[in-house]
């Protein structure tokens, strides 16, 4: 269950940076910086949604009483997993943003190439 939360989280997040870096890069700006600005412009609701949602999680952290073990084990692996996934996200994302977009466009550009007749 903590599994299937955390990726959902992790992509919201990834798709915040994302779509931001696309944005910039169709106002003209080159892919790195693209990344990075999108990566500071995104960093702080990133970073509120990933403290709320740990809030949250808390309770089930320091649970007592009839059932605690089960809740204390998803509440550690959430709440653990959620700050990992956050750190990492962070940093993964705009690197693997920019090698898939270098990518892209090198592979656009020898098949444009290998399309025009030789003259």
């Amino acid at each position: 269950v903590s599994f299937v939360v955390l990726i959902g989280l992790a992509a919201k997040n990834a798709i915040l940076i994302v779509e931001f870096a696309r944005q910039l890069e169709d106002k003209g700006r080159d892919i790195v910086s693209a990344a990075v600005e999108a990566c500071q412009l995104r960093l702080r609701p990133v970073l509120m949604t990933s403290l709320a949602f740990t809030s949250g999680v808390l309770p089930l952290y320091f649970s007592k009483g009839a059932g605690a073990e089960m809740r204390i084990a998803l509440g550690t692996g959430v709440f653990w997993g959620m700050i990992g996934v956050t750190l990492f996200g962070l940093i993964f994302t705009p690197v693997f943003y920019v090698v898939m977009r270098k990518l892209v466009t090198r592979r656009q550009r020898s098949a444009t190439s290998a399309v025009q007749p030789a003259e």
